[in-house]
Formats: structure tokens, C-alpha cells, sequence
């Protein structure tokens, strides 16, 4: 039972074949826009965990980049890049990279601004938080941008809404997913929850989270680049919990002895 099994039955609107996903892209795209002063043009783009690269190619259109990065752990999605690039109209150079995050500094080489879209976040535990942030410094230019798409979920889920046992997550193709709380790992900082198909009540995947709230990230963001702040979005009628977090000019030199001397828990 695996992350990709459960993406087989939770729809992010990310397939370029989804109306609602295009409308999704149109938004991603009219985001950067409102941005574009203060990223890199005609520059190389990375979009890391990139699912189909809805976000990447986005970018990519907005910034005239001449090169598209697209990396995630799932290759079925890497190739729908392709069909995004065709759709958004442009041919910049599509490099896809099956591989970790956490490795990303070992896995591409160097990149003018990179994303990580999405409300990703949750899937890396803070140790694995300091690897991502310190590998994607040394994967951007000296002037180079990182965005991060995310919400603060400390606010929203244990405060606003409570942390739920049991939590309906949506119907697709005829069933019901719903996931459970199945434990805590005190030293990892991560809830464990359990994703099952109704009525069958039958286990596809179980997944770690650790609910980010936007000023750590900010505060692990700046040990690794010397700009870090919050772009807010735009209200939905209640506290505006999300935004992009906007980091600038990546600090190598820190990344660099960070990812020497660093390891997971024990």
C-alpha cells in the first residue's frame, strides 16, 4: 500500500484532461503574473514534487524560461508535463526526474527559481524539512527564488476546525475515501492517518503528516536564504489562513554544511 495508490483515488486537479484542473492552471498562472517583477525571467524553472507540472509549466509560461524541471516520486504523472507544455503553448526544455525531494540537491543541477506547489508541505516531517530547504539552495542560482504554496494549518486545523479521528475526504469513481487517526510520532513531530475505501472499508495507504504553520517555515526558510517572507492570498471569506512563501538569494554556504552534518531521528 502506497502514496501512489492513494493519488489513484483522491483527485488533486492536476491532469491536463480535467476542465476543472485547466481552470486550476489559468488560476496558477494569473498568481505568477501578479509576481512575475519579482522572479527570474527566461531563466530555469524547477518544480519539485510536481505531480504533472500543472505548476511548473505555469511557471515556465510566465517567466519565458528556456528550461522546466519536473521532479516527483511518481513517473505515471511526469509525462503528462508534456501535454501541459502543448497546452500552454510553449517548448522550453522538459527534463523529468523520478526521485525524492529530500534529495534534490543530488538529484538536478542548477535552477534560476523553483516551486513547490500544491499544500505539499504536510508529506515532510521538519527533518525532512531542513534536507529540502537546505537541497533546494543548492540547486538555485545566486539570486535564485523558492515558492512554496501552503496554509497555515496549526491555525486552521487544530484551532479553527479541531483535529479530526475520522475525516470523510471525498467520492471518486464510485467510492467514498476516508482516512483515521492511527498514531503520533512524538520525535518525528507527524500524525499518522489511515486512508480506506467505503463501503468496503478496505486500507490503500497509510501517510505521515506534520500540520506546518507558516511562521516555521518562514524561520527554517530564512537559516537558508537571506530573503524569506509571506506573499498573502487571497481571502475566501474567512481568515486568510494560505499565501506563498517567497525566498530569495539562497544561502550555499549554510545549505552546504547543514546537509553535511545532518541526519534523520533515530
Amino acid at each position: 500500500m502506497s502514496l501512489e495508490e492513494l493519488y489513484r483515488y483522491i483527485n488533486w486537479r492536476m491532469n491536463p484532461g480535467d476542465e476543472r484542473a485547466r481552470e486550476r492552471f489559468e488560476r496558477i498562472e494569473e498568481f505568477f503574473k501578479k509576481i512575475s517583477g519579482e522572479l527570474p525571467s527566461k531563466g530555469r524553472v524547477l518544480d519539485i514534487c510536481a505531480g504533472t507540472g500543472i505548476a511548473g509549466v505555469a511557471l515556465a509560461k510566465v517567466t519565458g524560461a528556456r528550461r522546466l524541471t519536473v521532479l516527483d516520486a511518481r513517473k505515471d504523472d511526469l509525462e503528462l508535463a508534456r501535454e501541459w507544455l502543448r497546452m500552454a503553448g510553449i517548448n522550453p526544455e522538459l527534463r523529468m526526474v523520478q526521485g525524492d525531494a529530500r534529495e534534490v540537491g543530488k538529484l538536478v543541477d542548477e535552477h534560476d527559481v523553483a516551486v513547490l506547489w500544491g499544500f505539499t508541505m504536510p508529506h515532510f516531517d521538519p527533518f525532512d524539512a531542513v534536507r529540502l530547504f537546505a537541497g533546494v539552495a543548492l540547486s538555485l542560482s545566486d539570486d535564485g527564488v523558492f515558492l512554496i504554496e501552503d496554509m497555515d494549518r496549526v491555525y486552521w486545523i487544530m484551532y479553527r476546525i479541531g483535529y479530526r479521528r475520522f475525516l470523510v475526504e471525498g467520492r471518486r469513481d464510485g467510492h467514498t475515501i476516508a482516512s483515521m487517526h492511527e498514531g503520533y510520532d512524538f520525535v518525528r513531530g507527524t500524525f499518522k492517518r489511515g486512508y480506506y475505501l467505503l463501503p468496503e472499508f478496505r486500507r490503500i495507504s497509510g501517510v505521515d503528516f506534520h500540520y506546518w504553520d507558516i511562521s516555521t517555515q518562514l524561520a527554517i526558510g530564512r537559516m537558508f536564504f537571506r530573503e524569506a517572507r509571506l506573499i498573502p492570498g487571497e481571502s475566501r471569506g474567512v481568515e486568510n489562513t494560505w499565501g506563498v512563501l517567497y525566498f530569495r538569494k539562497p544561502r550555499k554556504d549554510v545549505a552546504g554544511l547543514v546537509l553535511e552534518d545532518f541526519s534523520a531521528p533515530l
